[in-house]
């Protein structure tokens, strides 16, 4: 009797190891916690129209990495329902943490306006003469109505180098309504919202900085 479980046992082992592989992982696969769809992913636009009467400036600006709270800084989208609870759309996403996209949207922003000489992130050492701090406050979309509505709030401070005295400080915000509730309409709104919000700190950065320029 023993030897007969002993020669199914030896079978079923033979029978084992002649399984492909693939079909091995993908059976283990499953059993991985946290795996599923990929998310769809989403970037926005930086912005390329301005003010006509932007000063052509000499001097150099650095920005800052954008700091946010901790509900937006991540990679997901922010939905609010209620007014003091945060979530997130389910399996779509920004294609970086929110603070690094507005932060890179920025530089190429005031690279577009083709009035600043030098404009960078600190992280690549550029000799500033004004530093550009900005706070996200609130990049969400609100469904506190009937209509999902996004909210960009986006908070500005120049600091004239090197005495780091803060020249100017201002928030600038939109409120966009989406056309529906699916995610591409969202998303369209977020790219509007922010390119509003962009356009406005863009041009009071240079005008601001450069009045103060000129008058040292």
């Amino acid at each position: 009797m023993n030897d007969t479980k002993d020669n199914n046992r030896r079978h079923f082992l033979k029978l084992a190891g002649l399984l492909p592989v693939s079909g091995l992982i993908a059976s283990c696969s499953t059993l991985i916690p946290g795996q599923g769809p990929l998310p769809d992913l989403y970037r926005l636009s930086p912005k390329s129209t301005f003010d006509t009467t932007l000063p052509e400036v000499p001097w150099q600006l650095v920005l800052e990495q954008t700091s946010a709270n901790a509900s937006l800084n991540t990679t997901k989208i922010a939905l609010q329902r209620k007014a003091n609870q945060m979530e997130y759309y389910a399996n779509a996403g920004w294609v970086d943490k929110a603070p690094i996209m507005v932060q890179t949207l920025l530089v190429e922003s005031f690279e577009n306006t083709n009035k600043i000489v030098a404009v960078g992130r600190e992280t690549i050492g550029l000799r500033s003469d004004f530093i550009l701090k900005t706070e996200l406050r609130e990049f969400q979309t609100l469904y506190l109505g009937n209509t999902p509505e996004v909210r960009v709030v986006i908070n500005a401070k120049i600091v004239q180098m090197p005495r780091r005295t803060i020249i100017g400080s201002q928030s600038f915000e939109a409120n966009i309504p989406a056309q529906s509730d699916q995610l591409n309409s969202v998303v369209a709104a977020f790219d509007e919202g922010l390119g509003k919000v962009t356009k406005k700190l863009v041009e009071w950065t240079l005008f601001t900085a450069h009045s103060q320029y000129k008058a040292r």
